[in-house]
């Protein structure tokens, strides 16, 4: 047989070994990193005028850090972290909020850090864990400030919950199918990157396709600044784009040049953000229609 004939033998056994591994194994170990990232341990202790808090999540225990503002409190902000991350992420809105009248808040999502939790559902169970968060919170306006995971948390609860009074997402996702096909490696067939996610939302007891911040985003009546890396191949800034076009509320977009996954909170950005914030805070205290934004 001429060598070109068998190395096109070849190269076909290899595509039916892959499709065959695909079809068998794929679907296991995919839906075990959706629900399983990494577990980043937390190894400093809390920031100054930080402590140390537990919070009762939707059946899970949160670990996290209670910081306490300087001067006349004005709310708290929520700082929700990204995939794979923990609580530690915080410390620059920490530094940050606290001067400027906020208490932050900062916890380890299920599944991530120091919390209970044995799988990430990516906003379906995190947004009750969430709600009871801001359950156990001072009365006051409440601002979340998330990156990746954490924004579209922030999101899907601000979808339902109207103590939010001002939403900040950096490189969110609009929906977890798209952002689990657009992860997944390129040569692998739609069909066994969806076989992956049922398996995922079957043995996490959730639903897959309710795991939506572009459908949340038509209920969302808070203000929200979506802040997006034009370079992020991790979460394209389409992703932000679509919820953009769904919401129905005040909204501003900004897409940060150069920027790549995890980037984009950086530079005058904060600036932009502690105009966004200081302009929701005082229309809710004089109770300002959001027409008029």
């Amino acid at each position: 047989m001429p060598l070109s004939q068998r190395l096109v033998l070849a190269l076909l056994f290899l595509l039916v070994a892959v499709a065959a591994f695909s079809a068998s194994q794929v679907p296991g170990l995919g839906a075990n990193a959706i629900l399983h990232p990494a577990r980043r341990p937390v190894i400093t202790e809390p920031p100054a005028s930080c402590e140390n808090a537990l919070f009762d999540g939707g059946g899970v225990a949160l670990r996290g850090w209670r910081c306490r503002a300087s001067g006349a409190r004005r709310g708290t902000v929520v700082s929700l972290h990204g995939v794979a991350d923990n609580r530690t992420s915080a410390t620059g809105i920490i530094d940050r909020f606290l001067t400027r009248g906020l208490d932050v808040v900062a916890y380890d999502s299920r599944a991530h850090g120091e919390s209970n939790g044995d799988a990430c559902t990516y906003g379906f169970f995190e947004k009750e864990d969430l709600r009871r968060v801001i359950d156990q919170l001072e009365p006051g306006p409440v601002v979340l400030i998330g990156t990746s995971l954490g924004g579209a948390v922030a999101l899907q609860e601000a979808a339902t919950d109207q103590r939010i009074a001002a939403i900040v997402a950096a490189e969110t996702f609009s929906d977890l199918r798209t952002v689990v096909v657009d992860r997944a490696p390129f040569f692998l067939p739609h069909s066994a990157v969806d076989r992956a996610l049922a398996l995922a939302a079957e043995r996490g007891h959730f639903d897959a396709a309710a795991v939506s911040p572009v459908i949340a985003a038509h209920t969302i009546t808070a203000p929200v600044l979506l802040i997006h890396g034009a370079m992020d191949v991790d979460t394209p800034p389409e992703h932000s784009r679509r919820v953009f076009a769904a919401l129905r509320g005040p909204k501003r977009f900004i897409l940060v040049p150069d920027a790549a996954h995890n980037q984009s909170l950086a530079g005058h950005v904060w600036g932009d953000i502690d105009d966004w914030i200081d302009r929701a805070l005082s229309s809710r205290r004089s109770g300002a229609s959001i027409d008029s934004w």
